[in-house]
């Protein structure tokens, strides 16, 4: 028994082996499209006018900087075509943007990675244009409030 699973996994894994080396299975191929030059900006960019219909909800002071809980409401607007959420004191201040389609529900919720105290920005594209909301969330190391 132990010689027909010993064949098997050789057998498997010299399948793998060869689709690798003659490419056919490249893992490039299979990760989404992502604006590579968007996310590698150092800028803040075109955020668009702030608006009371944006809500974004932070940690006024995040005790660890690693995982600071964001989330961005825009339910009240119509025709979002997508969020983005951008923390300006970060080196590549973009952190993430999320598509919106048709029917879905304007509202994302993560967390976010951020080096040092500055303001996060949720900003809102739609039909009638860019429009955003900010509230500061200030890191502090081990809590000690510095």
């Amino acid at each position: 028994m132990k010689r027909r699973l010993f064949m098997k996994g050789t057998l498997a894994g010299s399948a793998i082996a060869a689709a690798l080396g003659a490419g056919l299975l490249a893992p490039r191929a299979a990760l989404a499209a992502w604006p590579k030059a968007v996310m590698e900006s150092e800028s803040v960019g075109d955020t668009g006018s702030a608006s009371a219909a944006v809500k974004i909800k932070a940690p006024e002071i995040a005790e660890n900087g690693a995982v600071v809980p964001v989330t961005i409401d825009a339910t009240g607007i119509e025709g979002v075509e997508s969020i983005s959420i951008v923390a300006a004191a970060n080196q590549r201040p973009l952190a993430a943007t999320y598509n919106v389609s048709g029917g879905a529900v304007a509202f994302v919720s993560t967390r976010l990675k951020m080096g040092k105290t500055g303001d996060v920005y949720g900003v809102v594209k739609s039909a009638s244009g860019t429009v955003h909301a900010k509230t500061q969330v200030k890191v502090t190391i081990g809590g000690c409030g510095g």
